[in-house]
Protein backbone atom coordinates (compact mmCIF):
# COMPACT_ATOMS: atom_id res chain seq x y z
CA UNK A 1 0.00 0.00 0.00
CA UNK A 2 1.16 3.72 -0.80
CA UNK A 3 2.32 5.81 1.74
CA UNK A 4 0.68 8.91 2.21
CA UNK A 5 2.92 11.87 1.27
CA UNK A 6 2.32 13.62 3.93
CA UNK A 7 5.05 11.54 5.61
CA UNK A 8 7.89 13.39 3.57
CA UNK A 9 6.16 17.33 4.19
CA UNK A 10 7.71 19.22 7.50
CA UNK A 11 5.83 22.10 9.35
CA UNK A 12 6.99 24.96 6.54
CA UNK A 13 6.90 22.77 3.16
CA UNK A 14 4.23 20.49 1.87
CA UNK A 15 7.31 19.11 -0.22
CA UNK A 16 9.83 18.55 2.37
CA UNK A 17 13.37 19.50 0.67
CA UNK A 18 12.50 18.84 -2.77
CA UNK A 19 10.54 21.13 -5.64
CA UNK A 20 7.07 20.27 -6.54
CA UNK A 21 8.68 19.22 -9.68
CA UNK A 22 11.09 17.01 -8.40
CA UNK A 23 8.35 15.78 -5.51
CA UNK A 24 5.70 14.81 -7.97
CA UNK A 25 8.27 13.17 -10.38
CA UNK A 26 9.44 11.02 -7.17
CA UNK A 27 4.98 9.83 -6.45
CA UNK A 28 5.69 9.13 -10.16
CA UNK A 29 2.95 11.39 -10.98
CA UNK A 30 2.17 14.39 -13.43
CA UNK A 31 0.69 17.50 -13.17
CA UNK A 32 -1.41 20.60 -14.86
CA UNK A 33 -3.50 23.60 -13.67
CA UNK A 34 -5.77 25.91 -15.22
CA UNK A 35 -8.08 28.57 -14.88
CA UNK A 36 -11.71 28.30 -15.73
CA UNK A 37 -14.81 30.88 -16.24
CA UNK A 38 -17.96 29.85 -14.22
CA UNK A 39 -21.04 31.14 -15.26
CA UNK A 40 -21.27 34.29 -12.44
CA UNK A 41 -17.36 34.83 -14.66
CA UNK A 42 -15.58 34.19 -11.82
CA UNK A 43 -12.12 32.69 -12.88
CA UNK A 44 -11.62 29.31 -10.83
CA UNK A 45 -8.53 27.84 -10.44
CA UNK A 46 -8.01 23.78 -11.01
CA UNK A 47 -5.60 20.95 -11.26
CA UNK A 48 -4.93 17.39 -11.55
CA UNK A 49 -2.26 14.66 -11.30
CA UNK A 50 -1.96 11.50 -13.28
CA UNK A 51 -0.23 8.45 -12.91
CA UNK A 52 2.91 8.68 -14.76
CA UNK A 53 3.08 5.22 -17.28
CA UNK A 54 3.46 2.19 -16.90
CA UNK A 55 1.32 2.30 -14.16
CA UNK A 56 -2.35 1.63 -15.13
CA UNK A 57 -5.21 4.31 -14.38
CA UNK A 58 -7.90 2.18 -12.62
CA UNK A 59 -10.28 5.63 -12.74
CA UNK A 60 -11.26 9.03 -11.92
CA UNK A 61 -11.17 10.64 -8.54
CA UNK A 62 -12.54 13.98 -8.12
CA UNK A 63 -11.37 15.81 -4.98
CA UNK A 64 -13.76 18.23 -3.12
CA UNK A 65 -12.02 20.46 -0.62
CA UNK A 66 -13.56 22.15 2.67
CA UNK A 67 -14.17 25.46 4.02
CA UNK A 68 -11.71 27.76 3.97
CA UNK A 69 -9.51 25.01 2.19
CA UNK A 70 -7.94 25.00 -0.79
CA UNK A 71 -6.13 22.33 -3.06
CA UNK A 72 -2.72 23.25 -3.38
CA UNK A 73 -2.19 22.89 0.34
CA UNK A 74 -2.27 19.82 2.37
CA UNK A 75 -5.37 18.41 0.28
CA UNK A 76 -3.00 17.93 -2.33
CA UNK A 77 -0.63 15.51 -0.52
CA UNK A 78 -3.73 13.32 -0.56
CA UNK A 79 -4.51 13.80 -4.06
CA UNK A 80 -0.87 12.89 -4.78
CA UNK A 81 -1.58 9.49 -2.84
CA UNK A 82 -4.70 8.55 -4.85
CA UNK A 83 -2.88 9.11 -8.51
CA UNK A 84 0.38 7.31 -7.55
CA UNK A 85 -2.23 4.58 -6.24
CA UNK A 86 -3.68 4.47 -9.90
CA UNK A 87 -6.10 7.18 -10.61
CA UNK A 88 -6.88 10.26 -12.34
CA UNK A 89 -7.30 12.96 -9.87
CA UNK A 90 -8.48 16.31 -9.68
CA UNK A 91 -9.87 19.52 -7.64
CA UNK A 92 -11.18 22.57 -7.86
CA UNK A 93 -10.70 25.52 -5.39
CA UNK A 94 -14.19 26.71 -4.43
CA UNK A 95 -14.92 30.77 -5.01
CA UNK A 96 -13.13 32.57 -2.48
CA UNK A 97 -10.85 30.19 -1.74
CA UNK A 98 -7.39 29.19 -2.58
CA UNK A 99 -6.31 30.58 -6.14
CA UNK A 100 -10.33 31.20 -7.09
CA UNK A 101 -12.11 34.47 -7.69
CA UNK A 102 -14.71 35.90 -4.48
CA UNK A 103 -14.50 37.20 -1.24
CA UNK A 104 -12.24 35.27 1.07
CA UNK A 105 -14.21 31.98 2.60
CA UNK A 106 -17.11 33.50 1.76
CA UNK A 107 -20.20 31.05 0.52
CA UNK A 108 -23.76 32.23 1.10
CA UNK A 109 -25.53 29.87 -0.93
CA UNK A 110 -23.62 26.71 -1.57
CA UNK A 111 -25.79 25.72 -4.48
CA UNK A 112 -23.44 27.80 -6.94
CA UNK A 113 -20.36 26.10 -5.44
CA UNK A 114 -21.82 22.87 -5.72
CA UNK A 115 -22.65 23.77 -10.13
CA UNK A 116 -19.16 24.58 -10.47
CA UNK A 117 -17.95 21.27 -8.95
CA UNK A 118 -20.11 19.23 -11.37
CA UNK A 119 -19.12 21.29 -14.10
CA UNK A 120 -15.53 20.77 -13.86
CA UNK A 121 -15.53 16.72 -12.72
CA UNK A 122 -17.66 16.22 -15.70
CA UNK A 123 -15.32 18.12 -17.77
CA UNK A 124 -12.24 16.35 -16.68
CA UNK A 125 -13.72 13.02 -17.08
CA UNK A 126 -15.16 14.05 -20.77
CA UNK A 127 -11.40 14.98 -21.39
CA UNK A 128 -9.25 12.33 -19.47
CA UNK A 129 -10.73 9.05 -18.82
CA UNK A 130 -14.42 8.81 -20.10
CA UNK A 131 -15.25 4.69 -19.63
CA UNK A 132 -13.50 4.88 -16.24
CA UNK A 133 -15.06 4.61 -13.07
CA UNK A 134 -15.54 7.90 -11.35
CA UNK A 135 -15.48 8.65 -7.56
CA UNK A 136 -15.90 11.49 -5.21
CA UNK A 137 -13.00 12.01 -1.98
CA UNK A 138 -14.39 15.13 0.38
CA UNK A 139 -13.04 16.43 3.19
CA UNK A 140 -15.50 18.29 6.10
CA UNK A 141 -17.92 21.04 3.78
CA UNK A 142 -16.73 19.41 0.67
CA UNK A 143 -18.78 16.02 2.26
CA UNK A 144 -21.63 18.12 1.83
CA UNK A 145 -20.75 19.51 -1.22
CA UNK A 146 -19.85 16.06 -2.33
CA UNK A 147 -23.45 14.00 -1.04
CA UNK A 148 -25.23 17.19 -3.28
CA UNK A 149 -23.05 16.27 -5.85
CA UNK A 150 -24.94 12.24 -6.09
CA UNK A 151 -28.06 13.62 -4.95
CA UNK A 152 -28.31 15.34 -8.10
CA UNK A 153 -25.72 12.96 -10.52
CA UNK A 154 -27.49 9.74 -9.59
CA UNK A 155 -26.38 6.87 -11.12
CA UNK A 156 -23.12 8.90 -12.08
CA UNK A 157 -20.54 8.32 -9.33
CA UNK A 158 -19.07 4.45 -9.15
CA UNK A 159 -18.19 5.51 -5.10
CA UNK A 160 -18.11 8.35 -2.86
CA UNK A 161 -15.25 8.83 0.35
CA UNK A 162 -16.78 11.24 2.86
CA UNK A 163 -13.84 12.29 5.57
CA UNK A 164 -14.94 14.20 8.46
CA UNK A 165 -18.02 15.11 6.69
CA UNK A 166 -19.95 17.78 7.30
CA UNK A 167 -23.09 16.38 8.12
CA UNK A 168 -23.99 18.64 11.04
CA UNK A 169 -21.66 21.30 13.11
CA UNK A 170 -20.65 19.82 16.41
CA UNK A 171 -22.04 22.15 19.50
CA UNK A 172 -19.11 22.07 20.44
CA UNK A 173 -17.74 24.20 17.83
CA UNK A 174 -21.34 26.03 16.85
CA UNK A 175 -21.40 30.08 18.06
CA UNK A 176 -22.68 30.47 21.63
CA UNK A 177 -26.55 31.01 22.06
CA UNK A 178 -27.84 33.40 21.52
CA UNK A 179 -25.92 34.40 18.92
CA UNK A 180 -26.78 31.13 16.73
CA UNK A 181 -30.35 32.35 17.11
CA UNK A 182 -29.54 36.02 16.01
CA UNK A 183 -27.81 34.82 12.78
CA UNK A 184 -30.65 35.15 10.80
CA UNK A 185 -30.75 38.81 11.01
CA UNK A 186 -27.49 39.57 11.26
CA UNK A 187 -26.39 37.59 8.10
CA UNK A 188 -29.66 39.68 6.03
CA UNK A 189 -28.39 43.25 7.40
CA UNK A 190 -24.87 42.82 7.34
CA UNK A 191 -23.74 39.31 5.18
CA UNK A 192 -20.09 39.66 4.54
CA UNK A 193 -19.71 40.55 8.36
CA UNK A 194 -16.73 38.11 10.62
CA UNK A 195 -19.54 38.65 13.08
CA UNK A 196 -19.53 34.85 14.10
CA UNK A 197 -17.39 33.68 17.01
CA UNK A 198 -16.64 29.78 16.99
CA UNK A 199 -15.17 28.00 20.26
CA UNK A 200 -11.68 27.27 18.85
CA UNK A 201 -9.88 27.86 15.43
CA UNK A 202 -10.10 25.17 12.61
CA UNK A 203 -6.38 24.55 12.84
CA UNK A 204 -5.87 23.81 16.57
CA UNK A 205 -8.94 21.51 16.99
CA UNK A 206 -8.54 19.65 13.57
CA UNK A 207 -5.09 18.73 13.68
CA UNK A 208 -3.80 16.76 16.76
CA UNK A 209 -0.09 16.84 14.94
CA UNK A 210 1.74 20.42 16.24
CA UNK A 211 3.47 20.40 13.04
CA UNK A 212 0.62 19.25 10.81
CA UNK A 213 -1.13 22.10 12.53
CA UNK A 214 1.55 24.43 11.85
CA UNK A 215 1.96 23.75 8.08
CA UNK A 216 -1.74 24.00 7.98
CA UNK A 217 -1.40 27.70 9.54
CA UNK A 218 1.37 28.68 6.74
CA UNK A 219 -0.29 28.39 3.97
CA UNK A 220 -0.46 32.21 2.52
CA UNK A 221 -3.69 31.90 1.67
CA UNK A 222 -5.90 30.19 4.44
CA UNK A 223 -8.54 32.73 6.08
CA UNK A 224 -7.91 33.37 9.80
CA UNK A 225 -10.35 35.81 10.59
CA UNK A 226 -14.05 34.99 11.74
CA UNK A 227 -16.88 33.32 9.39
CA UNK A 228 -18.74 35.62 7.99
CA UNK A 229 -22.74 36.07 8.62
CA UNK A 230 -23.87 34.74 5.66
CA UNK A 231 -21.43 32.24 5.54
CA UNK A 232 -22.37 30.72 8.67
CA UNK A 233 -26.22 30.91 7.98
CA UNK A 234 -25.73 28.43 5.02
CA UNK A 235 -23.34 25.81 6.75
CA UNK A 236 -26.27 25.23 9.46
CA UNK A 237 -28.75 25.47 6.74
CA UNK A 238 -26.96 22.96 4.74
CA UNK A 239 -26.57 20.50 7.80
CA UNK A 240 -30.22 20.85 8.38
CA UNK A 241 -31.35 20.18 4.86
CA UNK A 242 -28.77 17.55 4.39
CA UNK A 243 -30.42 15.96 7.54
CA UNK A 244 -33.66 15.24 6.02
CA UNK A 245 -31.79 13.94 2.91
CA UNK A 246 -30.27 11.16 4.28
CA UNK A 247 -32.41 8.59 2.73
CA UNK A 248 -32.20 10.00 -1.00
CA UNK A 249 -28.37 8.77 -0.64
CA UNK A 250 -28.05 6.06 -2.93
CA UNK A 251 -23.98 6.17 -4.18
CA UNK A 252 -21.73 3.62 -2.20
CA UNK A 253 -19.76 5.00 0.56
CA UNK A 254 -17.16 4.82 2.61
CA UNK A 255 -17.39 7.10 5.45
CA UNK A 256 -14.34 7.55 7.71
CA UNK A 257 -14.52 10.33 10.85
CA UNK A 258 -12.68 10.92 13.96
CA UNK A 259 -14.23 9.93 17.30
CA UNK A 260 -13.30 12.74 18.97
CA UNK A 261 -14.13 15.36 16.08
CA UNK A 262 -15.24 18.56 17.79
CA UNK A 263 -16.06 20.39 14.59
CA UNK A 264 -18.06 18.04 12.71
CA UNK A 265 -20.59 15.89 14.75
CA UNK A 266 -19.60 11.99 14.42
CA UNK A 267 -22.93 11.35 15.54
CA UNK A 268 -24.84 12.93 11.99
CA UNK A 269 -22.59 10.88 9.88
CA UNK A 270 -23.89 7.85 11.98
CA UNK A 271 -26.83 8.86 11.62
CA UNK A 272 -26.46 9.10 7.79
CA UNK A 273 -25.12 5.64 7.46
CA UNK A 274 -28.05 4.33 9.38
CA UNK A 275 -30.82 5.64 7.26
CA UNK A 276 -29.22 5.98 3.67
CA UNK A 277 -30.26 3.63 1.03
CA UNK A 278 -27.19 2.92 -0.27
CA UNK A 279 -26.89 -0.75 -0.75
CA UNK A 280 -22.65 -0.94 -0.52
CA UNK A 281 -21.83 1.81 2.29
CA UNK A 282 -19.16 1.48 5.16
CA UNK A 283 -18.71 3.69 8.11
CA UNK A 284 -15.42 3.59 10.33
CA UNK A 285 -15.69 5.86 12.92
CA UNK A 286 -11.92 6.00 14.83
CA UNK A 287 -11.68 6.22 18.86
CA UNK A 288 -9.60 9.21 19.46
CA UNK A 289 -8.91 10.63 16.29
CA UNK A 290 -9.70 14.80 15.25
CA UNK A 291 -11.18 16.44 12.24
CA UNK A 292 -8.36 16.28 10.37
CA UNK A 293 -7.57 12.78 9.60
CA UNK A 294 -4.34 13.54 7.99
CA UNK A 295 -3.24 15.66 10.91
CA UNK A 296 -2.91 12.46 12.93
CA UNK A 297 0.24 10.65 13.82
CA UNK A 298 1.83 8.50 11.17
CA UNK A 299 0.43 5.16 11.72
CA UNK A 300 -3.31 6.72 12.00
CA UNK A 301 -2.48 8.25 8.69
CA UNK A 302 -1.25 4.76 6.84
CA UNK A 303 -4.53 2.96 9.05
CA UNK A 304 -7.43 5.33 7.87
CA UNK A 305 -5.99 6.45 4.31
CA UNK A 306 -4.71 2.64 3.57
CA UNK A 307 -8.32 1.90 4.02
CA UNK A 308 -9.36 4.68 1.43
CA UNK A 309 -7.33 3.40 -1.42
CA UNK A 310 -8.02 0.02 -1.01
CA UNK A 311 -11.91 1.09 -1.03
CA UNK A 312 -11.52 2.60 -4.07
CA UNK A 313 -9.31 0.00 -5.49
CA UNK A 314 -11.80 -2.84 -5.07
CA UNK A 315 -14.71 -0.81 -5.94
CA UNK A 316 -12.81 0.46 -9.46
CA UNK A 317 -11.54 -3.24 -10.01
CA UNK A 318 -15.35 -4.29 -9.49
CA UNK A 319 -16.49 -1.56 -11.68
CA UNK A 320 -14.44 -2.77 -14.58
CA UNK A 321 -15.32 -5.95 -14.16
CA UNK A 322 -18.81 -5.06 -14.79
CA UNK A 323 -18.89 -3.13 -17.61
CA UNK A 324 -16.80 -0.29 -19.65
CA UNK A 325 -17.12 1.97 -16.69
CA UNK A 326 -18.70 4.51 -18.47
CA UNK A 327 -21.58 6.52 -16.66
CA UNK A 328 -24.53 8.05 -18.16
CA UNK A 329 -24.99 12.09 -18.16
CA UNK A 330 -26.53 13.02 -15.35
CA UNK A 331 -29.16 16.31 -15.41
CA UNK A 332 -29.30 18.57 -12.73
CA UNK A 333 -31.86 18.84 -10.13
CA UNK A 334 -33.09 22.80 -8.80
CA UNK A 335 -31.82 23.59 -5.72
CA UNK A 336 -29.37 21.59 -3.21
Amino acid sequence: MPIHPVAEANEQSLFGSLTPDEFYARHSVSHSSEYITNSRGLRLFTQWWTPLPPAKTLGVLCVVHGFTGETSWIVQLTAVLFAKSGFATCAIDHQGHGFSDGLVAHIPDLNPVVEDAISFFDSFRARHAPDLPAFLYSESLGGAIALYITLRQKGAWDGLILNGAMCGISQKFKPPWPLEHLLFTVAWLVPTWRVVPTRGSLPMVSFKEEWKRKLALSSPRRPVARPRAATALELLRVSRDLQGRFEEVEVPMLICHGGDDVVCDPACVEELYKRAASKDKTLSIYPGMWHQLIGEPEENVELVFGEMVEWLRERASSAAKGGDGSRPAAELDSGA
